[in-house]
C-alpha cells in the first residue's frame, strides 16, 4: 500500500506556489495542483488533502509524482493524450475534394454531405469538415450572363460615362419598364405579426389581372417618372416618352438608357424621336439589365410594396405603385454609380478567360 510522499519545498517553489494559489486569475486546475503540494510540504495526510482540495487519493498521488519528477512547471502542463480517433489520411481528404469539384452524384445536379460521406466512406462530419477548411459549397450556385454583344465595350463606356460624367444642361434618365406585374389577392386573410411568431399569408392566391410600370428614374436626384399601362407596346411607350416630355424641363436635353427591347426600336418610335430632336436613346449592350439603374428601383418597388401586397383589383395595384411613388419622390435617394468603365471590363475579360479554360 502507497505510503504517503514527503515533499521538501525550496523557499522560491513555496512563493511561486503560493502565488499560484493567491493569484484571481490562475487556472482552477493549477490552483488545486499547487494547493496539493503546498499541503503536502506541510505534513498534511493525503485524506486531509482530499478533504481540503475536494481531489480523489489517485488524484493527489499523481501530482505529488509529477511535482517530484518535473517540479512547479510540472504542475502547469497537462499531458497530451492520444486522439480518439485517427485523424483522415490526406488522400481521403483528397478524394473529398476532387469529387466534389470535377464530379457529379448519380442522378443529382450537386452532392450533398451525405451522398459524399456514403461515397468516400466517411462520417458526414468529416465531409462537412473537409468542405469548411477548403471553403467548399455545392449546395451553393452563382448565377450569370456574360454579354455577346460585339459592341459591348463602346456601349459600356457611353453608358458609365453618362452615370459618372453627365453632360452639361441635360437630364440622365434610367428608363425601362417592368411588366405583367400582377394584382394578386390571397385566398385567406393572413395573420398578423406577433412576438415569437412571423406574419402569415396564404401560399394560394387569385389573379385580378396586370398592369405594366413605365418607369424614368432621374439618375441625378433619384426622383421617378412613373406611369401604369395595360400593355407595352411601342404605342405605351411613345405615350411614355410623351410623358417624359411634359414633366421635365423645356430646356434641358434628355438623354434615356434603354435597354435592346423591341418596342424601343420600333420604326414609329424613331419617328417620335426625330420630332423631338432633345431625345436621346443609349442602348445598353444585350444580357447587361444590370446597367440599367432603373432595376434597382424596380427590385425595391417590389421588395417594399409589391410582392407582400393584397391588391383585389388592378385599380387596387395601381394606386399602391403610385402611392409609393409619391413617397419615393417625397424623399428621393439616388442610386449612386461607382464602378468605372475599364475596371468593369477587366472582370469581363477575366470571366470570359475563365470560362474559356474550363470548356
Amino acid at each position: 500500500m502507497r505510503t504517503d510522499e514527503e515533499i521538501q519545498l525550496s523557499p522560491e517553489d513555496r512563493v511561486r506556489l503560493e502565488k499560484l494559489v493567491a493569484a484571481r486569475m490562475t487556472p482552477q486546475k493549477h490552483v488545486w495542483r499547487a494547493q496539493i503540494v503546498l499541503l503536502s510540504a506541510d505534513g498534511m495526510g493525503t485524506a486531509q488533502i482530499m478533504r481540503r482540495t475536494g481531489r480523489s487519493k489517485p488524484t493527489v498521488w499523481r501530482w505529488q509524482a509529477r511535482f517530484a519528477t518535473e517540479g512547479v512547471d510540472g504542475l502547469l502542463r497537462d499531458k497530451t493524450r492520444p486522439p480518439g480517433k485517427k485523424p483522415l489520411a490526406a488522400s481521403v481528404i483528397r478524394q473529398v475534394v476532387t469529387k466534389t469539384t470535377t464530379e457529379k452524384p448519380p442522378a443529382a445536379t450537386h452532392w450533398t454531405a451525405r451522398a459524399m460521406a456514403k461515397a468516400v466512406g466517411i462520417a458526414v462530419s468529416s465531409v462537412q469538415k473537409i468542405w469548411q477548411a477548403h471553403g467548399l459549397k455545392p449546395h451553393q450556385v452563382r448565377t450569370f450572363k456574360l454579354s455577346n454583344d460585339p459592341a459591348f465595350e463602346e456601349k459600356l463606356v457611353d453608358i458609365v460615362g453618362l452615370y459618372l460624367d453627365p453632360p452639361d444642361k441635360a437630364l440622365v434618365l434610367s428608363v425601362d419598364e417592368k411588366s405583367q406585374i400582377q394584382a394578386l389577392d390571397r385566398t385567406q386573410p393572413g395573420l398578423p405579426l406577433k412576438k415569437g411568431r412571423a406574419g402569415t399569408m396564404t401560399h394560394d392566391y387569385k389573379r385580378h389581372g396586370t398592369t405594366t410600370l413605365f418607369a424614368a428614374l432621374n439618375v441625378l436626384d433619384g426622383t421617378v417618372i412613373g406611369h401604369c399601362v395595360k400593355q407595352h407596346r411601342h404605342q405605351e411607350f411613345i405615350r411614355f416618352l410623351s410623358v417624359i416630355d411634359d414633366r421635365t424641363p423645356k430646356h434641358l436635353d434628355l438623354h434615356l438608357i434603354v435597354d435592346n427591347y423591341a418596342t424601343h426600336k420600333h420604326p414609329e418610335v424613331k419617328k417620335w424621336l426625330e420630332l423631338h430632336s432633345r431625345f436621346r436613346l443609349h442602348f445598353t449592350p444585350t444580357s447587361s439589365s444590370w446597367l440599367n439603374l432603373v432595376e434597382r428601383f424596380f427590385a425595391e418597388i417590389t421588395r417594399k410594396r409589391i410582392r407582400r401586397g393584397v391588391f383585389k383589383s388592378v385599380t387596387d395595384l395601381e394606386i399602391a405603385i403610385h402611392s409609393y411613388l409619391a413617397e419615393h419622390n417625397d424623399h428621393p435617394k439616388p442610386f449612386v454609380w461607382a464602378a468605372k468603365a475599364a475596371d468593369i471590363l477587366v472582370k469581363i475579360r477575366r470571366g470570359k478567360q475563365a470560362l474559356e479554360s474550363e470548356h
